[in-house]
């Protein structure tokens, strides 16, 4: 990846939309609400995004300092006024330098954290790379979660080799990479079945002292469901319940689909069924995620097995759930209801 890419210099607009802005303290505005005694992220949002499309960078660091005081953490909306068209990045190079402007400590962090996912969000890996260099020059408070979202993005788009000389920039930078930086690259590798590839990573991690949380499992278990190995995923899942581990809901669809895609129809009813009783919303995704796919592939009895279960636990069903149930199994039951036993 290129860091030195530059792009041409514009000069700031002359008038400040500060006093604009300090307007909007105390008086009501046709087009934004007024900041009054309990503001939200979403106006200073507003505002932060009219003074970067306006280019006053007083004004903008003015919000960004106040804003985090008043308690309105930045969003993902914060530098929505950053596109990826050239006009909007010809003033990266100058809102990076504005933002060591910040008050040292959580606004500066924020807003530098803030503008490399938007960044990343666009797909400007490059230019997120040039402010995250701004961001260790001012001292931001730089570390492993700034660079989050671009391994997460370059992870997901299979970059895999790029996103390893991100991990170097890191050590470069003297940030150690933690477990969800690891974390992104064994979802990846998992995701493609490359399960040597992923024990290599988990190797890694041990030697420098990570212990496997719900993200580092949740990519095993896609590992092993990637090449058929569904039996080592139940093993995984099992050894998450005896470690504390929580179970995420992608987790359990992982291994319903495997058996599934497996012809285990009976066997994935089971696998629900055993880990029913322990969360309440887990157990209703699990349910509803079987019942669904199992009635894509026409298993029409389980998947009505499955419905009356629900029902009987009282467990919440989807709209076309619902319709499904109605109609193959509530009034199958009430047409037909059973013998009483004498």
């Amino acid at each position: 990846m290129s860091l030195l890419r530059i792009f041409p210099h514009k000069t700031l607009n002359s008038l400040s939309i500060l006093t604009v802005t300090n307007r909007f303290l105390t008086t009501q505005n046709p087009y934004l609400k007024p900041i009054s005694g309990n503001p939200t992220s979403a106006h200073y949002d507003e505002l932060v995004n009219i003074a970067g499309r306006s280019r006053d960078f007083e004004t903008l660091i003015h919000l960004l300092n106040k804003r985090f005081k008043d308690g309105c953490f930045n969003t993902a909306n914060t530098f929505k006024f950053i596109t990826d068209d050239h006009n909007s990045l010809s003033i990266l190079d100058d809102l990076s330098q504005s933002l060591a402007r910040l008050n040292r400590g959580f606004a500066r962090k924020s807003a530098y954290d803030s503008l490399i996912a938007r960044l990343c969000k666009l797909n400007l890996f490059d230019e997120s790379l040039r402010v995250v260099e701004a961001m260790a020059r001012s001292h931001g408070g730089l570390n492993a979660c700034t660079f989050h979202p671009i391994l997460n993005s370059l992870t997901k788009k299979k970059n895999i080799d790029e996103a390893w000389r991100v991990i170097d920039l890191m050590r470069s930078l003297n940030v150690s990479p933690d477990v969800t930086a690891y974390n992104y690259f064994l979802m990846a590798e998992c995701t493609l079945g490359n399960i040597t590839t992923a024990a290599e990573i988990l190797v890694k991690m041990e030697e420098e002292g990570m212990r496997a949380d719900t993200r580092t499992y949740d990519a095993l278990v896609v590992g092993a469901c990637a090449v058929g190995k569904v039996r080592g995923a139940l093993v995984l899942l099992s050894r998450m319940v005896d470690d504390g581990v929580p179970v995420l809901f992608s987790t359990h669809a992982y291994v319903i689909n495997a058996l599934l895609k497996c012809g285990y129809y009976a066997q994935a009813v089971k696998f629900v069924m055993c880990y029913s009783g322990i969360d309440t919303l887990l157990e209703t995704e699990s349910f509803g995620v079987l019942a669904n796919r199992l009635i894509k592939l026409n298993r029409f009895e389980e998947a009505k097995l499955v419905l009356n279960e629900m029902t009987k636990r009282g467990l919440a069903m989807g709209d076309k759930l619902k319709d499904f149930y109605d109609l193959n199994v509530k009034n199958v039951f009430t047409a037909h209801p059973r013998p009483k036993r004498k």
